[in-house]
């Protein structure tokens, strides 16, 4: 299979890497994924990268984004009890699933990375073709990866998305986060979300938790999935050490 992305796609020239998030399984004491985040080469933030990508190139940038996540955490990784990698994916730069997906089967190949130790995550920033995504997702879970909706309660339609395909982890918004230890109504919405995704077979993560008292909270909903400062910041081109409470 081929498709006119894969031969009419710009190059995306600007050299870039990674850092890496991990996300904790706080009721196992253990490390259940890192995600991986883009980095300058230098170091310097991700909006220094996607500046520079646009329709014309989003393609070479998306697969490139791919095999680099997967050839770095397969070289830090630990390959006893392997967490699993999270990837970012830009849905408007998958042109055919099954076509476009070819590099990275066989950098999972050539590193010897389990398939099913892969998360892609995608996150609602624009409008979608919801026929498009719902063909992206239902094929990566036909070849063995594990899917994931970001920011969750921030897209333009988590929920009809959620009527059609239930993905293995939907990561809710930073913003619903974000002071929910001294926010009753914020404790409310999280609480049935979290009640809605265990009916439908969901696993919750919670992202941008950053104090004990979020946490505590969190803990108290039920939620054992945790990312964010509080955890661990991103680490350029390695893996973050987390709490040794958290870890206990």
């Amino acid at each position: 299979m081929t498709c006119q992305g894969c031969k009419n796609g710009a190059a995306f020239s600007s050299t870039f890497t990674m850092a890496f998030q991990p996300i904790m399984d706080t009721r196992r004491g253990e490390i259940f994924a890192h995600e991986a985040l883009v980095r300058g080469a230098d170091g310097s933030g991700a909006g220094s990268v996607l500046s520079l990508v646009d329709p014309d190139n989003r393609y070479a940038f998306d697969q490139q984004c791919r095999v680099r996540a997967i050839e770095l955490a397969a070289h830090l990784f630990p390959r006893s009890n392997m967490p699993h990698l999270s990837i970012n994916f830009m849905p408007n730069a998958v042109y055919e699933p099954r076509a476009c997906i070819r590099q990275t089967l066989e950098t999972a190949r050539r590193t010897d990375f389990p398939l099913d130790r892969i998360i892609f995550e995608f996150t609602e920033v624009e409008k979608l073709d919801t026929a498009h995504l719902l063909n992206i997702l239902r094929s990566y879970r036909e070849i063995g990866f594990k899917t994931a909706i970001d920011d969750f309660g921030a897209g333009y339609s988590g929920l009809n998305l959620l009527t059609r395909f239930q993905p293995d982890l939907v990561k809710l918004d930073m913003d619903l986060i974000r002071g929910i230890d001294t926010d009753a109504v914020k404790q409310v919405v999280v609480r049935r979300t979290l009640d809605m995704l265990r009916d439908l077979g969901v696993t919750a993560v919670c992202e941008g938790v950053e104090t004990a008292g979020e946490l505590q909270v969190l803990t108290e909903l039920g939620v054992d999935l945790i990312q964010g400062y509080y955890i661990a910041r991103p680490t350029f081109e390695g893996l973050s050490p987390v709490s040794l409470a958290l870890a206990a």
